[in-house]
This record gives structure tokens, sequence and C-alpha cells, in this order.
């Protein structure tokens, strides 16, 4: 499937909300298969956790939400921060996760074969 370079269209925007959504979903749920769908199997992730570095592969996210489970509480806010044909940068307000935390993220998707799929999440904790 080619990807038509010179469009972006609202339905391109909604796309990537739609992929966004899903992890969000997941996060909701603490459906890790889910959250899968949503990330490049390749994907990254980093941000401080406290005085950690939460460093590498996107698995350190399936890890910390099959430790905590579920988010039926959380609240998020979704912003397409740019958004080229092929490209998209996404910001998330998180309030309340699984471990009642809050955090903003920034995710970077690419879309391959139709499909926007997130293959780097940077994340910033908040100190409550």
């Amino acid at each position: 499937m080619s990807v038509n370079q010179n469009i972006n269209t609202v339905q391109d925007y909604e796309d990537v909300l739609t992929a966004m959504e899903g992890y969000v979903n997941g996060l909701k749920t603490g459906n890790v298969a889910a959250l899968k769908k949503t990330f490049h199997n390749d994907a990254i992730m980093y941000g401080h956790l406290g005085d950690d570095l939460s460093e590498g592969s996107i698995d350190n996210l399936y890890t910390y939400v099959e430790k905590f489970g579920a988010a039926p509480n959380i609240k998020t806010n979704l912003t397409v921060l740019h958004k080229t044909p092929t490209t998209a940068i996404v910001r998330i307000e998180m309030e309340h996760d699984a471990a009642d935390e809050d955090f903003t993220d920034y995710h970077s998707l690419i879309k391959i074969n139709g499909e926007w799929k997130v293959v780097a999440k940077l994340f910033h904790l908040y100190t409550k």
C-alpha cells in the first residue's frame, strides 16, 4: 500500500488518536495483549521513575502493567502535537494510573502498512 506523501487529512488525525486510545484502554483494563497492538515490536521507552531511569524496551511498560494491573480510574487527555502523512507525535496527560501515579507521555508513531504504531515513548512521572 502506498502512502500519499502530500495529503494530511482530518481522518489521519482521528486514526492516530484511535491508535492511542488503544493504549489508554490497555492501561485502563490492564490488558497487556491490547497494549502490544499499539506498539511496534522494537519500540523503546525512556523516563525517570523517582531517581531511577527506566530505559530500553517497551517490555518495561508491559512489566509495569502486569505488576500493577488495571487502572479503572485513569483520566487522560490526548493531543496530536504534530503529524505528517507517515509520522506523528502525541502527548498524553494522565492521572491516576494503576499505581495511582500521574504522568505525561510523549509517543512517536509511524504509519506502517496503513497502521499507526508507537516506536518510542518518553514519559515524566510527577511527584505527589
